[in-house]
């Protein structure tokens, strides 16, 4: 196995850390809580932009072989979120953080049993 193909699946086991994250800094919490908490929206948004991120390092044949992960929307959020700066939408985020990154955590991880990391 190359450096490169075997690098890949360190940004995979970094998505997943970083999907943990998320969940880990707002569990518990409903949405105004959330929005008005300070450090665990920071976070959150950081971790967000980092599955991004990430995301991007993720080889083009990888993600053409499972698209079942929505790789574009994924890096599309991490742009929204880095030069949003003033246009977040919280509603959108909050649902982002409820209904996408548990299903995109289920998915990666699926991902990671099939290449056998």
């Amino acid at each position: 196995m190359s450096d490169s193909r075997r690098q890949w699946k360190f940004y995979l086991d970094d998505m997943i850390a970083f999907a943990e994250k998320v969940l880990c800094y707002t569990e518990g919490l409903d949405q105004i809580a959330f929005v008005e908490s300070g450090l665990n929206y920071d976070a959150t948004l950081r971790n967000l932009e980092l599955i991004g991120e990430a995301a991007t390092h993720i080889p083009d044949d990888i993600r053409s072989n499972h698209p079942e992960i929505p790789w574009r929307m994924i890096i599309a959020t991490r742009n929204r979120l880095i030069h949003g700066y003033l246009g977040i939408d919280n509603d959108t985020l909050w649902s982002i953080i409820r209904d996408d990154v548990p299903e995109l955590l289920l998915m990666l991880n699926t991902l990671k049993k099939r290449v056998g990391v």
